[in-house]
């Protein structure tokens, strides 16, 4: 199975190199080949994401990216995180995966991730207003919340799909669509909140959350938020699937370029992420489990100084390797 590896900015190379070691320890045919991404890649051929690489990304079976931003193209016309967005897009990865685990707590943000505000119609009128248009097709969000309630039947059977429909024209399109396919999940339950409210339940009452499903900028968002009541955004990971392959896999931090360098990245996850590619990406659910496991243990076990901790980079590497057996 071939693996596009971009490490990107700042600590991504580290976390990706990380990842790298764990995955080759694996019992997996896999080949890892690296390219050049975000402000590396701005730097080396002007572009964030060099048609070399989308025709490599094109080729593989899953995509494991690193960290992604540098603030030496902050306010420029070419910007590292551009490459992203049109790396989504040019694989049609629609369905972003978010889950957050901890102090029983156990959910899924479901969040469409190539349509809404981030891909509608922008601009700067004669008269110096600057508009973004948040846009969606029926079939934009059909295919979304079929795959946010087929998720919940492998798990426990909830849906809070989330809109602003007392406001948003396309809210109300988005609470109309998700009604109308619900009946073909019976075994699900299905519940509408409004934004607002749903970012309030997600701070006092988190546990009481299953799958999330919504929408792109919403999602972004209550993402974040539910990373922070379980840890923050350092642990996090996502999954972002279309209807095949490849599938794009990154933690969802930031390239941190204060600490880059210094071997004491935490590549929980990174690895989690990786994680995430084994059980979604590459359908090998059991050792996703293994490995997830495994990173859980090195967080006990080797913190890393983000943590509280000590540990450096290699020495989490170590010790999930060591949980593993390799």
């Amino acid at each position: 199975m071939r693996i596009a590896l971009l490490p990107g900015d700042g600590i991504g190379p580290e976390v990706a190199a990380a990842a790298a070691r764990v995955l080759r320890e694996l019992p997996l045919d896999l080949e890892l080949e690296e390219h050049l991404f975000g402000g590396a890649a701005i730097d080396e051929t002007g572009e964030p994401l060099p048609a070399e690489t989308l025709a490599a990304v094109r080729g593989a079976d899953a995509v494991l990216m690193g960290a992604v931003g540098d603030p030496r193209f902050e306010g420029a016309e070419v910007r590292p995180e551009q490459g992203l967005l049109r790396l989504r897009s040019e694989l049609d990865v629609y369905a972003n995966l978010r889950p957050a685990r901890g102090d029983g707590v156990d959910l899924l943000v479901v969040r469409e991730l190539v349509g809404g505000l981030y891909f509608g119609a922008r601009g700067v009128r004669e008269d110096g207003t600057v508009f973004d248009t948040m846009e969606y097709r029926p079939e934009q969000v059909e295919r979304i919340a079929r795959r946010g309630f087929e998720l919940a039947q492998a798990r426990r059977g909830q849906v809070a799909s989330v809109d602003k429909a007392n406001v948003l024209d396309t809210s109300r399109l988005w609470r109309d669509v998700v009604e109308r396919i619900a009946p073909d999940y019976p075994d699900v339950e299905l519940r509408h909140l409004l934004v607002d409210n749903c970012a309030m339940q997600l701070v006092l009452a988190p546990a009481q959350f299953d799958v999330i499903l919504t929408e792109n900028t919403f999602g972004d968002i209550l993402s974040d938020v539910a990373a922070g009541v379980t840890g923050g955004l350092g642990l996090a990971a996502s999954a972002s699937l279309g209807d095949g392959r490849p599938g794009i896999f990154e933690p969802v931090h930031g390239s941190a370029p204060d600490i880059a360098g210094g071997g004491i990245a935490n590549p929980a996850a990174m690895l989690r992420s990786a994680a995430l590619m084994l059980a979604h990406g590459l359908g090998e659910p059991a050792l996703a489990t293994k490995l997830a496991a495994a990173v859980d243990s090195a967080l006990a076990a080797a913190p890393t100084p983000d943590l509280g901790g000590t540990a450096t980079t290699s020495e989490f590497v170590e010790a999930v390797l060591r949980v593993l057996g390799r």
